[in-house]
């Protein structure tokens, strides 16, 4: 089998770090009034900041596709590779900057690479690891020497405090629409995957993925109303401003559902390891996207109920200070966790990558090898 290794990596966080006490000033006050539930969330989540690609005044800054143009550009930079001979770009997004076209089509034109294989995994925080499979198996077929993985989120502009007014107000929001504005912000990763290794790299060993949505109601969503019983789309409404005074418009997150993901992502991670893929024991390092510090101790105690536990000293997450930004968190983790050289040739290293949008969890398994 012809192996793909990642040979470069980048990633593009827009503006300054805005810390806890600024957030409101930049998303807005909703009604004027400060939120009941921005402390007790970000306490859960333990993000100490973040980045927006929105200012104070709501203009924004960077456009979805201008944070994937400025991480794919970071990328190419590491690497001898000429972006024009890129074979492939595999692009993935929450939303995109526009309904259509595709995400991709709007990367490409950005960087300016001429007949590329295009690709596009829409999605929530797994997209990343879809869009990354595609180009892994495109480079093993053999239809490609190279692949740029281009992964951005740009949630803030759901968040501005116009939202939520045009929704009927702060006395109109519940917990579960109010409780991503405290979790969620902006930023992208890529990562280059080419058919021949590159100085110090990473082989990629294999990537599997498990989705729940046979079994599981929807989590995690925009674009439904806000009855559960109610089951039209946001393009049901007899028009937009309807949807959006009805609430259809807002990002929602049912919490009761997501205590589910800590026992789908470790049953997955047992799944692995009866099939042999998954060793524990022998694994150097853990990158995880939990998306809040909440969910940490709960997979830590899971794993080592089930004798499958990781040792601390292994896990690595940049959650605290980058932020939680959905699918492009574990392209921007790994990106720094290699600039900070923890990896050492021989030694393996899992991504996991949980989604509660209807629930699925991807990994990713590397060896550390060097050219």
């Amino acid at each position: 089998m012809v192996n793909a290794y990642i040979t470069s990596t980048g990633s593009f966080l827009p503006g300054p770090p805005i810390n806890n006490d600024e957030i409101e000033e930049v998303l807005g006050l909703v009604d004027g009034r400060r939120s009941r539930l921005k402390s007790r969330i970000l306490k859960a989540n333990g993000i100490q900041t973040r980045h927006f690609a929105i200012d104070r005044e709501h203009r924004t800054t960077h456009s979805n596709a201008d944070i994937a143009v400025l991480a794919a550009r970071a990328c190419m930079a590491g690497s001898p590779l000429p972006m024009r001979s890129v074979g492939m770009l595999s692009c993935a997004t929450t939303q995109g900057d526009l309904i259509v076209p595709g995400f991709g089509s709007m990367v490409q034109a950005g960087l300016g690479i001429p007949e590329v294989e295009l690709h596009t995994a829409h999605g929530i925080c797994s997209s990343s690891a879809m869009a990354v499979r595609a180009a892994v198996n495109t480079l093993r077929v053999g239809d490609q020497s190279s692949a740029l993985v281009v992964v951005s989120e740009l949630a803030s502009r759901l968040f501005k405090h116009t939202r939520y007014e045009a929704a009927g107000g702060h006395d109109a929001i519940d917990f579960n629409s109010e409780f991503l504005r405290w979790m969620l912000s902006d930023g992208a990763g890529a990562w280059l995957l080419e058919r021949q290794p590159r100085g110090r790299c990473l082989r990629v060993d294999w990537i599997r993925s498990y989705s729940h949505a046979d079994s599981l109601p929807v989590c995690m969503s925009i674009g439904r109303a806000t009855d559960p019983a109610d089951s039209r789309s946001w393009q049901d409404y007899p028009t937009y401003a309807d949807a959006e005074a009805a609430g259809a418009l807002l990002i929602r997150q049912d919490v009761r559902l997501l205590e589910n993901i800590v026992k789908l992502g470790v049953d997955g991670a047992l799944r692995l390891i009866d099939e042999g893929l998954l060793d524990t024991d022998r694994l150097d390092h853990l990158l995880c996207h939990y998306s809040s510090h909440h969910f940490r101790s709960k997979i830590f105690a899971m794993l080592e109920m089930c004798g499958a536990r990781v040792a601390d000293e292994k896990w690595y997450t940049n959650l605290y200070t980058k932020g939680n930004t959905g699918c492009a968190s574990i392209m921007i983790m790994l990106d720094d966790f290699l600039r900070e050289d923890r990896a050492k040739p021989g030694e393996t290293l899992l991504c996991m990558v949980p989604e509660s949008g209807r629930f699925n969890v991807a990994y990713l398994h590397f060896t550390v090898v060097e050219a």
